[in-house]
């Protein structure tokens, strides 16, 4: 089977996240999809972490498209972002925006969010 297909089988969201429309002057959006559309095909299909990390990314790219307190986090979080000078910078990406769905899930589910009508 194509190594392309084999990839994409495990990222049921992808065309989603790669069809998603932002605005132009969106940078964070635009080098997070880059990011994920260049790991997507950096991965190694024999190593089970890597397969798991790139499904994870995949969830949470989905949300950052679906749900709006969540991108403010990401874009509010990203601009903290540091990466050590012997790190893969790719994989330091990826492993940020892991923990602040990680984060942002702790802090979510203590949260209740009351919606207002006008």
């Amino acid at each position: 089977m194509n190594k392309n297909k084999q990839i994409l089988r495990h990222c049921p969201n992808f065309y989603k996240i790669m069809n998603f429309e932002y605005n132009e002057d969106d940078r964070l959006s635009e080098k997070l999809l880059n990011v994920y559309e260049e790991y997507v095909f950096k991965v190694d299909l024999n190593n089970k972490k890597e397969i798991a990390k790139l499904e994870e990314l995949d969830v949470i790219l989905n949300k950052y498209i679906d749900d709006y307190f969540f991108r403010k986090e990401i874009k509010a979080s990203m601009k903290k972002i540091r990466i050590r000078k012997d790190e893969d910078i790719l994989n330091a990406i990826v492993n940020w925006i892991i923990k602040v769905f990680d984060n942002y899930e702790v802090g979510y589910t203590r949260n209740i969010y009351f919606s207002r009508w006008l």
